[in-house]
């Protein structure tokens, strides 16, 4: 019997074949399916690792299996794969939505260690060390901002994390960069989305120029304040740039794609100190909202 939460039959048969049976060194793995049911187990509950359940096995299984599958890209690839599948059959819609939502970060995210650092090493500047983690500091306290962007059905493409006190702007290439979508056959991975929707957070220049010159579609409203100093500045300034309301509807994917993520407690609330840690659960929650997806 399927508990609350865990993989369905169907969704384990998708992912099945793409884990091996043996840890490296000979040695057999726990059943996979009931470590990665004790991962979504912690993810949906925000409940320290030591909490788990006996029925998913030792935490520090479930623990160092997460750890491992982060650090050799796993979790990466299992969401890929699934991604790569509605592609092929034509079920991903290209028209992407991107946004972003801070997270607040407990206590316990802090004090991550510098990698690889020994006695004779400089003490790293801590205001570094929290940019490299993706942690902002601000009156609400520690934060890490998850910038996403969405295909058509929300599902998300590309995840960028920053410090909770970043500019959404600023983000905006890396996060499109980031997607990448490999052919079933030959060809290059799908990069470029056909469309782009967003909101005036990203209203600039620089970022129109960019998809301008991809030959991407954009439909995104200027801010107050852009729109005052065209109209000061008449027709010297140009045109205003197309927007297109009905398209702008559709922007609402990513907000529910954010809410649907949020019922995950340790991705509403960062509990990792690394932000590998906490990307690699991202991605984990994101494979769920795929495998999900019903078929066309």
């Amino acid at each position: 019997m399927v508990g609350r939460g865990e993989l369905t039959g169907a969704a384990w048969e998708r992912i099945a074949p793409l884990l091996s049976g043996a840890d490296g060194q000979g040695r057999s793995w726990r059943d996979h399916r009931q470590v990665i049911n004790g991962v979504l187990w912690r993810l949906r509950t925000g409940a320290p690792w030591r909490d788990l359940p006996q029925r998913y096995g030792p935490w520090q299984t479930v623990y160092e299996r997460f750890a491992r599958w982060e650090a050799d890209g796993t979790w990466a690839r299992l969401l890929e794969h699934v991604q790569v599948r509605d592609d092929a059959v034509g079920q991903v819609a290209w028209t992407v939505s991107v946004d972003s939502t801070i997270n607040r970060a407990h206590q316990h995210a802090a004090g991550a260690r510098k990698k690889g650092a020994t006695r004779g090493d400089e003490p790293e500047d801590p205001a570094s060390a929290a940019h490299r983690q993706a942690l902002g500091r601000s009156r609400g306290g520690l934060s890490t901002k998850v910038h996403l962007a969405v295909d058509g059905r929300g599902l998300p493409l590309a995840i960028v994390l920053t410090p909770g006190h970043a500019g959404d702007a600023p983000a905006f290439t890396e996060v499109l960069e980031t997607i990448r979508v490999p052919r079933t056959g030959r060809g290059r991975p799908r990069t470029r989305p056909e469309h782009i929707v967003t909101d005036k957070a990203y209203s600039s220049r620089a970022i129109r120029s960019w998809c301008r010159r991809r030959g991407i579609g954009v439909t995104l409203p200027e801010r107050a304040d852009q729109v005052a100093g065209r109209q000061r500045r008449g027709s010297a300034d140009g045109r205003p740039p197309a927007f297109d309301r009905e398209v702008y509807q559709g922007r609402n994917v990513v907000e529910r794609c954010f809410n649907r993520l949020k019922q995950f407690r340790a991705i509403a609330t960062r509990f990792d100190k690394l932000a590998a840690r906490y990307r690699a659960g991202l991605h984990l929650a994101t494979l769920i909202l795929w495998l999900r997806e019903p078929p066309n």
